[in-house]
């Protein structure tokens, strides 16, 4: 009889649904569905660098992508469902009353953007960030160390500490603060109060600053130095953190009569997208393995007794346990990628969106037909022509740091620079110089792992934009110079989570064992370019010179 794992992926846009056949590591069915709120655009506030996001948005979403589900599977698959796991965007905290309750999902707080799921991109934490990054320096032990160094705008205590500044009202109600990976698992499994409630070693050391060393998470007066409103709030977390692949829980009867499951189906503790997503990679010591998508996330992992004492400078932590069980987990990434090119897009697409369809002579639906097509179109005609253009030929030089910097040394107040523009600089020069410095960015990183002592002796890229660009993909491997493998399957991140699903559900007595069976094949190699990555060396150099003129130093 079949058993299937239950994989759930919740992104910056939508949750995913991913149902895997445990014995054979056939991918069933998926299915997506949208957040409604965040479709609409509410409690956001680009300009300014604020993204909320309703907790309704993503129990709403988790009924309706689940009904979708089982829609396209065969009768009777969801009895026969093993386990589930959640992996979600991170670092994404929420404020949660003295029950544990998101303060949004109350009447007082319904419709406050304070009170929702502050989202991995939101930087409105930059000076926070900045001083906790200060009194970690300043302090006796440097509770950072293990996280880089630098404490980033995008994670838990700036975040908290940025709400609790701007609205006394939140700060008043708060009692906690969580995690969404770590929330949802708890919803689930009835495990949301206080007295209840375990966090996944994921998002508690990789974000809030856990770690075995000081048996948990800095003492209550390293954070009231920083600002009194912190006072408290460090005795409200359960220092023991769990690795996913053990069970936090069991499904609750009122949440498989909504999702359509067996009460009391296990549910793993939650972890980051781009950490679950490694695993369905098969991430192993020497590879290291990218989320590609509107920004992206470097996973790798070493044993304990290579990494030794060594803290690598300038990352997102490294952790015991946060991919692999009994291997140190490391994050790096960008905090834009695909959403540098989104940006490029939108540019030249407002005279389209705005003029085309104030024509009086251009019938209406005409216009949104033909600012439809172009829209869809546009990044893969200029690709096509970027292509042809010879390495280096423009002279036009570009930083990926549009959304800031996530690493290597974080720091969310950079801006994106672009040197080197002339009379003659056409969009495709311009969108070929914008793939570059991506691909520049992520080498960055790589090179930071390797001058630190972390091999990367290969790279293995799962999401959107790794089936979608040859080019950009080429020019990654030209740029990194070494193989780049693209994954077959569509949800790596789902599929991560379904792994361990099937590992809480008992189909697969280890990960190892459940990813000999369910982890993704390979789709594509990419090889570099020799005559190319030659040449993308001193081109590199450009960057990292551009980059540090537009940090403060000179060209």
């Amino acid at each position: 009889m079949s058993r299937y794992a239950l994989g759930l992926d919740y992104g910056s846009d939508s949750v995913r649904a991913l149902l895997v056949d445990t014995d054979t590591g056939q991918e069933v069915a998926s299915h997506l569905e949208l957040y409604p709120r965040w479709t609409k655009g509410l409690y956001c506030q680009p300009d300014k660098d604020q993204f909320r996001q309703h907790p309704q948005d993503y129990l709403d979403s988790l009924q309706q992508v689940l009904t979708g589900l089982w829609q396209k599977v065969p009768a009777n698959c969801a009895d026969k469902v093993v386990g589930i796991s959640i992996d979600t965007t991170g670092s994404t905290p929420v404020a949660v009353n003295k029950q544990g309750t998101p303060l949004a999902l109350t009447p007082e707080f319904i419709d406050n953007p304070n009170a929702m799921f502050v989202l991995w991109k939101d930087h409105t934490a930059i000076k926070e960030a900045a001083e906790i990054t200060a009194a970690a320096n300043a302090s006796s032990i440097n509770y950072l160390k293990h996280m880089g160094g630098i404490y980033s705008s995008e994670w838990y205590w700036a975040k908290a500490l940025h709400v609790l500044r701007q609205d006394s009202q939140v700060a008043q109600a708060a009692y906690s603060w969580v995690e969404h990976c770590d929330w949802l698992t708890a919803e689930l499994s009835g495990t949301t109060h206080p007295d209840n409630f375990v966090m996944g070693r994921c998002a508690a050391g990789h974000k809030q600053m856990w770690n075995a060393e000081w048996d948990g998470f800095p003492p209550n007066d390293f954070f009231t130095g920083i600002d009194p409103l912190l006072d408290g709030l460090v005795n409200t977390l359960n220092a023991d953190t769990r690795p996913s692949d053990q069970v936090a829980g069991w499904l609750t009867a009122e949440w498989a009569e909504r999702l359509g499951l067996p009460v009391g189906t296990p549910v793993g503790y939650g972890a980051f997208d781009c950490h679950m997503g490694a695993v369905a990679a098969s991430v192993k010591p020497g590879v290291l393995t990218k989320v590609m998508g509107t920004s992206t996330c470097d996973i790798t992992v070493t044993s304990k007794q290579q990494l030794g004492e060594r803290c690598v400078k300038g990352i997102c932590g490294q952790v015991d346990g946060s991919v692999l069980p009994g291997m140190i987990g490391l994050e790096a990434g960008q905090s834009a990628f695909g959403d540098l090119y989104a940006w490029f897009k939108n540019l030249l697409m407002w005279p389209v969106q705005h003029i085309l369809p104030a024509i009086e002579s251009v019938d209406p639906s005409t216009a949104n037909y033909l600012v439809e097509q172009i829209e869809q179109s546009i990044l893969a005609e200029l690709s096509r022509a970027a292509e042809v253009l010879p390495v280096g030929g423009s002279k036009i030089t570009a930083l990926d740091w549009v959304n800031g910097r996530r690493t290597p040394d974080a720091d969310q107040s950079v801006s994106m620079a672009i040197n080197g523009l002339k009379m003659g600089s056409e969009a495709p020069h311009i969108f070929r110089a914008l793939v570059e410095a991506t691909a520049f960015g992520s080498r960055a990183i790589t090179e930071r792992f390797r001058d630190e002592g972390v091999p990367v002796e290969s790279v293995v890229v799962i999401g959107g934009i790794s089936k979608k660009s040859d080019f950009v993909m080429q020019t990654c491997a030209d740029v990194w110079n070494c193989p780049i493998d693209v994954l077959e399957s569509e949800q790596s991140c789902a599929l991560g989570a379904a792994i361990f699903a099937a590992v809480v559900g008992g189909a697969h007595a280890t990960v190892a064992d459940a990813q000999k069976v369910m982890a993704s094949p390979v789709h594509k190699t990419y090889l570099p370019n020799p005559d190319h990555a030659r040449l993308y060396d001193s081109l590199y150099k450009r960057y990292l010179s551009l980059g540090d003129y537009v940090n403060g130093g000179a060209v």
